[in-house]
């Protein structure tokens, strides 16, 4: 099967002129035979430039958690428009916000900012300010934004240059990145306990914070081992280290309280954004008094557009609607449906696999002998027979990341309707890439 895209090339020859690589983020790229334009999306579906129509699983990386476009919020973004956007000033609807985020996580007090990056930026100066120490922990595999510090053994960095389990390599994820900078981050193993003990034990008195994805955002959605980020929270109530979780990716999509909610677990402070705004540009960090506090004492925090009419009103009312309908427990249901479907067909066809994560946020690992339980687990699986099903996929109106270590999303919009043509096109996708191979 084949798509029409000629508009989509034309389109993507033209942004080449004026952005380089034609695209306004490196995860966008994907070659220029590959990379789309796309011009409208709504509830579970979005359109190329030619018309191609997709089932969306890709959801902008996770920010979908309603739909495209959905009616509710959009209404309340325009209403919040006319009445101007930025004041440099606190508005109710802030307020109205930040009371939310309280009720539904627990968290003791709020600062709101624009995006993941943002908010995960400042929650380290936080966890610095309030404990004095600089250097931090987190885990390989693991994504916690597009700033200096954390672009170390990220999802992009070949397994290979990571070193061995006992003494890991800070792989550094960018060119143009202070050399001095690799000093501040002790990359290790996710789940990998004895590792992480023995580290905090040797060097807890450097240690600002602990940073962690309670599951694995950017490596197929692996799950935290038992005991896993209980560990974690014993060694930093231990020696007195910040608890970090990183809910930019779990956060109001798999509880309405997020991780700590599921998992049971309470952090120190708690990062927010994608699922929290439906697509909108806002974020939050969220945590507790005792260590919120400190921004009022000497640390620094803001910026111009945190607390925007435009994002806080679409967090409300996102948020609002998973406080008042089924939302989460619709996701569960109907993503348990397909990654029950997708485990079968794969049965059927012969090919080894494990199906990883959660029902809002789940992935599936080609050829690997044991379940994966850290990046370097998953690097042992078949990255190349995944793409290929993913691209055969996309010619059958299946969107979905090309690349494994980015887990398929779940939104409201997906209807049993749509659970189904997908698993349909699945089948038809392996058989294809069987056939071919």
């Amino acid at each position: 099967m084949t798509r029409d895209l000629t508009q989509t090339h034309a389109l993507f020859q033209k942004a080449k002129q004026f952005i380089p690589y034609g695209v306004n983020s490196n995860f966008r790229y994907w070659g220029d035979e590959d990379t789309l334009v796309v011009t409208r999306g709504e509830g579970a579906y979005i359109w190329d430039a030619d018309e191609n129509q997709y089932i969306d699983y890709r959801l902008a990386f996770g920010p979908i958690i309603l739909g495209h476009a959905y009616p509710p919020v959009a209404e309340r973004v325009t209403k919040a428009i006319r009445d101007g956007t930025i004041f440099a000033w606190t508005t109710p609807l802030e307020i109205q916000l930040a009371e939310r985020i309280v009720r539904m996580t627990g968290v003791d007090k709020v600062r709101l900012s624009n995006t993941g990056t943002e908010a995960t930026m400042h929650a380290l100066r936080i966890a610095r300010g309030y404990t004095g120490r600089e250097r931090f922990i987190k885990f390989e595999g693991q994504y916690h934004g597009m700033y200096d510090y954390v672009l170390f053994s990220t999802a992009g960095t070949p397994v290979g240059a990571l070193g061995s389990r006992r003494n890991p390599i800070n792989v550094q994820s960018s060119s143009g990145i202070p050399d001095g900078i690799r000093q501040y981050v002790v990359n290790l193993p996710f789940n990998d306990l004895e590792r992480l003990e023995e580290t905090v034990e040797a060097q807890w008195h450097e240690l600002a914070a602990i940073f962690v994805e309670p599951l694995m955002g950017n490596t197929a959605g692996i799950m935290p081992q038992p005991g896993w980020l209980e560990k974690i929270r014993e060694l930093c109530d231990r020696y007195g280290i910040v608890l970090m979780f990183d809910e930019v990716k779990t956060g109001f999509r798999i509880a309405n309280g997020g991780a700590q909610e599921y998992f049971g677990v309470k952090a120190d402070l708690v990062t927010y954004a994608k699922a929290m705004g439906n697509g909108f540009p806002i974020a939050a960090i969220g945590g507790k008094e005792g260590v919120m506090e400190v921004i009022g004492s000497g640390v620094s925090h803001g910026g111009t557009y945190t607390g925007n009419a435009i994002g806080v009103a679409a967090a409300n009312a996102t948020l609002e609607i998973l406080e008042t309908e089924p939302v989460i427990e619709t996701l569960f249901e109907r993503g348990q449906k397909l990654m029950d479907g997708i485990h079968e067909i794969l049965n059927r066809a012969d090919i080894p696999h494990f199906v990883t994560g959660l029902p809002p946020i789940f992935s599936f690992i080609l050829g690997a002998d044991e379940e994966p339980t850290d990046f370097r687990g998953y690097c042992a699986g078949d990255d190349s027979l995944y793409e290929r099903i993913a691209m055969a996929l996309l010619d059958r109106g299946v969107m979905l990341e090309g690349d494994g270590r980015e887990p398929w999303f779940l939104c409201y919009s997906h209807g049993e309707k749509e659970i189904a043509r997908t698993l349909t096109a699945f089948e038809e996708a392996v058989k294809y890439v069987k056939r071919e191979t």
